[in-house]
């Protein structure tokens, strides 16, 4: 863990993601990255010297057999309110519209069921889970099927609701996320979505590791043009200004 705060630490600050007061909401799906984000910050309000407070929003979208009950215990271990809030997303999806690329419809609507529950309970700040792959990854598919440039931002302010998102585990590999998790221990609830594992991403995640073979630390020299290009909200230099 402490190797994982350091590289929290260090993002959160080098984004100036949180600020004195703040409430941050973690949204919490179940999985390794949500899981290990919600940690990491909880340890990180004992010592952060802007004083923070942390929740944890799951959105059940009703996927058969996911329980949640892991992870209630681990937010009362951790001293951190937290809400699941049903949506009947996978019916909406596999039942009703039957989806054959479902995760584009999917994300959106998970989107919007957790705004709605942020503005309804007041809170103006989202932690997701995204890491140090995800955003390669995502840089990589931008570029190979759509032609463009573009990732998700580190910090992204959402004007419809709102509602400010930030990623502080963007340091994290994702081999580190699942070691940490693993070694802590930390509950992680299987997704049953049908089109788990079959999708771009994966794909993507899969040829990212084939070109690492023969060029060393490709993912490290991506992530670091993403910085220096610098794509939109990723410049450190404009951070420090």
């Amino acid at each position: 863990m402490q190797h994982i705060l350091s590289l929290v630490r260090r993002c959160v600050e080098d984004y100036h993601m949180i600020e004195e007061g703040d409430t941050v909401a973690v949204g919490v799906s179940g999985g390794k990255d949500s899981v290990l984000t919600l940690a990491a910050l909880a340890r990180l309000r004992a010592f952060y010297p802007k004083r923070f407070q942390v929740e944890a929003i799951t959105i059940d979208a009703g996927a058969p057999g996911m329980d949640f009950t892991p992870i209630a215990r681990l937010c009362e271990d951790l001293q951190i309110p937290y809400r699941l809030v049903p949506v009947p997303i996978y019916e909406i999806v596999f039942v009703h519209r039957k989806e054959k690329n479902p995760c584009s419809l999917c994300a959106k609507l998970r989107r919007g069921a957790l705004s709605t529950e942020m503005n309804r309970l007041g809170l103006t700040k989202i932690a997701l889970g995204h890491h140090y792959d995800d955003a390669v990854e995502t840089m990589v598919m931008s570029l190979f099927l759509e032609g463009r440039i573009s990732c998700f931002q580190p910090v992204t302010y959402l004007d419809r609701s709102q509602v400010t998102q930030i990623r502080p585990l963007l340091y994290v590999q994702e081999r580190d996320v699942r070691g940490a998790v693993r070694r802590l221990n930390l509950p992680v609830v299987e997704n049953p979505c049908p089109a788990n594992g079959s999708t771009k991403r994966e794909e993507m995640k899969v040829l990212l590791h084939q070109l690492e073979r023969q060029y060393p630390h490709l993912k490290t020299k991506i992530f670091g043009a993403m910085q220096r290009y610098p794509l939109y909200g990723w410049s450190l230099e404009e951070q420090q200004k």
